[in-house]
């Protein structure tokens, strides 16, 4: 089973369960739920023997004893208990919803799609490239907006290898998406260093990266993404729904690599008590940004220089002439030049 041949197939039921109405992305959020209940299974068995974090009541093998409106049910009822546990469990399943409108579909994609599979006995590439292949089809559905948080994957590869990650290093996406950032830094190290001694290793999977992201149902596929290509436990996922701009963190990194949203200003909406609504610019005032503006990505560009060690390197998506505007992109320009070293502007088509 190759990479292709098994997005092929993950594909072909998307076609037909968008017949009942479900869109290429609820498709990919289910996907993600069943997945993780039957990867924690698999490893809860022969040679694995790892416990699984999922309680039994809801665990793989209660799916598969189901079906119908009985498992219609149990489904959606596994779903809820599930998003109401701490760690891991929370972050995949929190807020999730059955998405399904005919108990024979979730019936067969239970049955014929996921446990026809061993997932965890197929290589990392052939799982990790068989999910971003759902996402990359998902981001092309352009009617779903999919592809906000979708950066081509050309334009990553090219700014990981630029920046070029080590082993040992830490590296931080502060607007992760789907973990694109994460995962290409992760093959970047480990293709290039080829003898890896234990520590170095157990870094990559389980200290050396982290994202934010603001969005509970992205940030659940992120999860499942770096999951899937290695990174992080079942026990620990790397990844934060939080906004990062909201504080400095505390902590600092080697490498920042990012591509933060789009967005000349953010706004809260505001209904008074007379029914009225106001719309309010967020500006983020913080005591380590050198301008305080309500344009975002000057924000994240401010936030960014903050997450950088002393020796730190950052390679960052930002729209044109974003850092050619007078004003709070003036000042912020003048501080670029002056306290870091500012070493390459290339503008894309």
């Amino acid at each position: 089973m190759n990479a292709s041949t098994l997005v092929q197939k993950l594909w072909n039921y998307c076609n037909v369960l968008r017949d009942d109405g479900m869109s290429y992305g609820d498709y990919v959020e289910q996907l993600t739920y069943l997945l993780f209940l039957k990867m924690a299974d698999e490893r809860s068995a022969p040679p694995y023997n790892q416990p699984s974090i999922v309680p039994a009541a809801y665990a793989w093998p209660t799916l598969l004893a189901k079906d119908g409106d009985e498992l219609f049910d149990h489904y959606r009822h596994a779903l809820e208990k599930l998003g109401q546990e701490k760690g891991t469990l929370g972050l995949i399943f929190g807020k999730a919803q059955n998405k399904f409108q005919d108990p024979a579909k979730l019936t067969r994609v239970i049955v014929d799609l996921i446990d026809a599979e061993n997932w965890s006995s197929l290589n990392v590439d052939v799982k990790g490239d068989a999910y971003e292949g759902l996402l990359e089809k998902n981001a092309q559905d352009t009617k779903s907006g999919a592809g906000q948080y979708f950066t081509p994957r050309a334009l990553i590869g090219a700014m990981v290898d630029c920046i070029a990650p080590k082993p040992g290093e830490t590296v931080c996406d502060p607007a992760c998406g789907t973990g694109g950032f994460l995962f290409a830094a992760h093959n970047h190290v480990v293709q290039q260093h080829r003898n890896l001694t234990r520590d170095q290793l157990r870094h990559l999977r389980e200290g050396a990266f982290i994202g934010y992201e603001l969005v509970q149902a992205t940030a659940r596929v992120c999860a499942m993404n770096l999951l899937l290509h290695g990174i992080g436990s079942e026990k620990s996922v790397p990844v934060k729904v939080a906004d990062a701009l909201a504080a400095d963190p505390g902590e600092r990194y080697d490498v920042v690599l990012a591509n933060p949203p789009f967005g000349k200003k953010s706004s809260t909406m505001i209904v008074g008590e007379d029914g009225r609504a106001t719309t309010e610019k967020d500006i983020v005032e913080r005591d380590d940004f050198w301008a305080t503006t309500s344009n975002k990505q000057l924000n994240f560009v401010q936030h960014i220089k903050t997450l950088l060690k002393t020796q730190g390197r950052a390679a960052v998506v930002l729209p044109d002439n974003v850092l050619f505007e007078g004003g709070a992109g003036e000042t912020i320009r003048r501080r670029l030049m002056h306290e870091c070293e500012l070493h390459t502007l290339l503008r894309l088509p």
